[in-house]
């Protein structure tokens, strides 16, 4: 079972739609008790970095969060959800992120128009094409995906891949069990679902079953 975190924020369906089709076990799951044995976890997100935090706190749902990442289960952020894994954001300097992922949330380099509402390609953070592997496995080059948002995370060695807007913008990060989005895959077509069939596979091979 696959848990789609919902805290509130908002339309959390089209995740678990965009799984489900790519023939995942998802379920929003609004209270922590029904996260419980859960295979894999993912946490979408929209709007801005502080709401989000507090919602997801004043819901319970951090603690499902967190046990993912003790049990090394496979786990997605999504979007703000993404960047709630980080220690902090411009966006709201006064509230601190979870903390899993090293390094924070900036505001995108200037010089483009903010928000960022538009198709962008991956890019390998070296330049060139992302590793085929992961979270990205199999993915055509180029490959095009869906971002809206006026944040991301700086580029460390986590991520998985770059886009280019006004500079190099963390698209996609890595580190163990734990996979992040800055765009939204469920908004990026064929891409985007090879992305959540790769994450389902993940989830289904953490059980041990076919």
């Amino acid at each position: 079972m696959i848990a789609v975190l919902d805290y509130g924020i908002g339309n959390l369906r089209s995740a678990e739609k965009a799984l489900q089709h790519v023939g995942g076990d998802a379920r929003l799951v609004a209270d922590p008790d029904d996260a419980v044995g859960a295979d894999a976890v993912v946490l979408p997100g929209v709007g801005a970095f502080g709401p989000c935090v507090q919602a997801l706190n004043n819901s319970g749902l951090s603690h499902v969060v967190q046990d993912a990442v003790d049990r090394s289960i496979p786990f997605l952020g999504i979007c703000v959800g993404f960047q709630l894994l980080y220690e902090g954001s411009e966006e709201d300097s006064t509230t601190p992120g979870l903390g899993v992922l090293a390094g924070a949330v900036r505001r995108l380099p200037p010089g483009e128009k903010h928000p960022q509402m538009q198709w962008n390609v991956l890019q390998a953070p070296q330049g060139g094409r992302p590793a085929a592997a992961g979270l990205l496995a199999g993915l055509p080059d180029p490959a095009w995906v869906y971002f809206v948002h006026s944040y991301a995370p700086e580029v460390t060695e986590d991520a998985t891949s770059v886009c280019s807007y006004g500079g190099l913008v963390t698209a996609s990060a890595e580190r163990g069990s734990v996979w992040g989005t800055q765009f939204h895959p469920e908004k990026s077509g064929a891409v985007g679902l090879a992305i959540l069939a790769n994450f389902v596979a993940a989830a289904q091979a953490s059980t041990g079953k076919p």
